[in-house]
């Protein structure tokens, strides 16, 4: 691989370990959307549409839903193993880092600001001025054109692509792989992730340890020795 100038994380089960920051909610309220989430992954309704149906189902169980209630359902969710270590070195070697993620942005903006990234975007809620739940916030980050916010970041930053790899654990992350650059297929989210990574013929992690990307980002590299997990 080429020299890599910039680092594109998916954030649900690649930077932390949790299925998807939206599941996570619908565990809280007891709420399931698994028939309108095999509808979007088929492409069968919007991120717009699938958000508003999320809202719906919870505004069932609770009609009023606060900001505070929505920072509730992430309580006790870990940084991946290595996520800290990986993201500390690329930045140490002058390695843009950004996340791309269609996950929920209070969620998303809190690992960010965590692991110190260069930037990132999400998709999130409206929230009146007492931070009540209005409805979803136009999507930002669309689940199935994710490489829309690559292209954006390989022309603000002047970065060809070929110095760009995205890493993701759905089989809509491919989409962050613009014309020339790489993707690594990480900690495999279903069955559906792993056959899209296999039929693509990028590199899959089967791990949940994030440092075992090293090797596929910097060729015949090890991750240097540290002190996280010990």
């Amino acid at each position: 691989m080429v020299d890599v100038r910039a680092v594109v994380f998916d954030c649900d089960g690649v930077l932390t370990d949790n299925g998807s920051s939206w599941q996570n909610i619908h565990d809280y309220f007891g709420t399931e959307n698994l028939v309108m989430l095999e509808k979007f992954l088929n492409g069968e309704i919007t991120d717009d549409e699938f958000m508003a149906d999320d809202i719906r189902l919870w505004t069932e169980v609770q009609p009023r839903i606060h900001r505070d209630d929505i920072m509730r359902c992430y309580s006790g969710i870990s940084l991946m193993d290595g996520a800290r270590d990986v993201v500390e070195e690329l930045s140490r070697r002058g390695v843009f880092v950004a996340i791309v993620s269609a996950g929920v942005d209070v969620f998303v903006g809190v690992i960010a600001n965590m692991l110190s990234v260069d930037d990132w975007a999400a998709n999130g809620f409206d929230w009146d001025e007492e931070g009540w739940l209005q409805g979803p916030a136009p999507t930002r980050v669309n689940s199935h054109d994710k490489g829309i916010m690559v292209e954006k970041l390989s022309k603000i930053k002047e970065i060809d692509p070929d110095c760009i790899v995205s890493v993701g654990d759905s089989s809509t992350d491919l989409s962050m792989m613009i014309p020339g650059s790489h993707f690594i297929g990480f900690n495999p989210a279903r069955q559906r992730a792993r056959d899209a990574f296999e039929n693509a013929e990028v590199p899959l992690v089967d791990s949940k340890d994030l440092r075992d990307i090293w090797e596929h980002i910097f060729e015949g590299e090890t991750f240097p020795s540290s002190g996280e997990g010990d």
